[in-house]
């Protein structure tokens, strides 16, 4: 190994011991500190924050198996529908199983404390923002994702997590770790949403959920794009969205949303449909969107297998994305907005590390707007 701080051999985190509920979220404070290989980086853990992936690992909800939603049960209790034992789940975005005990966390923000062998030295220290998605560049674009911090290998919820020292960003900015922390994952996820789906200054954007992570992400970049933003979520959450700059709100409860969205637009139809949803909307969706429009996803936690009407797809030529692997591009165009003040940070609230659990509890109760965040 490299150069090094003075680290600590134990650290406190939480390990997730298998698939299941809140129950196998384990706090421990004698976890060995993860030492950096010849190209990575200790970062000492300033803020982690927490997203859906974290739940969705948990409870077995990525495994092909499982076709329920991500309810608020199935987030506290564990996914049903799959008699897989932990070994042989495919667990994992990439339909890997999970080698456990795990620690989740892919939203890391903090302070460089040792560097591998080949890491220049200097780098310790620095302040830090880290890119979730390590990747095999020589793949093909949209294939290079090898392993999720959090998922096939360990991430933040911890006082110390390892990282590749070309996903470690240093970052200049006065906003506070918690805050910064709310970027990875949902920001990066919605800016590559947006970027696939080509949307234009003056055009119309649908954004489903959009009071959660991705959702308030997808609402502000959209604005930066000079969009016009139809923003779906629960009714108790529309003067927050409004205030945070969305044009039109349509509250999920309403009895036929796609009539509601049509009222609002009239002739001109949607251009670009953001879901992070999924769920039956996915049908209407199609049929919102204008000949040529586009529909970009990256979630389906109200139901991931929906039926699709090909005509809708055939004879209005529209395009469909599916966002897992955002580019480094794509990672570094979000710093820069951080950077220029361009967005704004939105935490819900922040959590102690052995609160975790209860993080995770209100997080699947989606009463929340913006991010909920984890500082050790």
């Amino acid at each position: 190994m490299g150069s090094r701080q003075n680290i600590p051999d134990k650290m406190r985190a939480v390990l997730l011991t298998g698939f299941g509920g809140i129950d196998k979220l384990e706090y421990r404070d004698d976890v060995s500190v993860p030492q950096p290989s010849d190209s990575e980086v200790l970062v000492r853990v300033g803020a982690c924050g927490m997203n859906n992936t974290d739940i969705n690992l948990r409870t077995r909800w990525y495994d092909r198996d499982v076709n329920e939603g991500l309810s608020e049960e199935v987030g506290i209790k564990g996914a049903v529908g799959s008699r897989k034992t932990d070994a042989e789940t495919a667990g994992t975005w990439k339909e890997e199983t999970i080698v456990f005990p795990r620690i989740q966390g892919a939203a890391i923000v903090g302070t460089i404390a040792a560097v591998g062998g080949s890491v220049d030295s200097s780098r310790i220290g620095q302040r830090v923002i880290v890119d979730p998605q390590v990747r095999d560049l020589s793949l093909p674009e949209r294939a290079q994702l090898v392993a999720y911090l959090g998922g096939e290998r360990d991430g933040g919820f911890a006082e110390y997590a390892v990282v590749p020292a070309e996903n470690a960003y240093t970052i200049e900015s006065e906003l506070s770790d918690a805050e910064l922390a709310t970027f990875p994952t949902s920001y990066d996820t919605a800016e590559e949403m947006l970027v696939r789906a080509r949307l234009g200054k003056g055009e119309t954007v649908v954004i489903t959920g959009a009071a959660g992570g991705v959702g308030t992400a997808l609402v502000q970049l959209s604005l930066i794009r000079g969009a016009t933003v139809i923003a779906i979520a629960g009714r108790a959450k529309e003067a927050r969205l409004r205030a945070l700059g969305a044009h039109h709100f349509v509250a999920r409860e309403t009895s036929d949303v796609r009539a509601a969205i049509e009222a609002i637009v009239g002739e001109r139809a949607v251009d670009v449909v953001a879901d992070v949803v999924g769920g039956p909307f996915f049908t209407e969706s199609l049929k919102l969107l204008r000949r040529g429009g586009r529909y970009s996803t990256a979630g389906a936690i109200a139901g991931p297998v929906q039926p699709i009407d090909l005509r809708d797809l055939i004879y209005k030529d529209l395009e469909l994305f599916g966002i897992t692997c955002p580019t480094p591009e794509t990672f570094k165009s979000v710093i820069d907005h951080v950077a220029s003040g361009r967005l704004k940070p939105l935490i819900e609230k922040i959590y102690d590390l052995k609160d975790l659990p209860l993080g995770q509890t209100e997080l699947v109760k989606r009463n929340h707007v913006g991010k909920l965040v984890i500082v050790p």
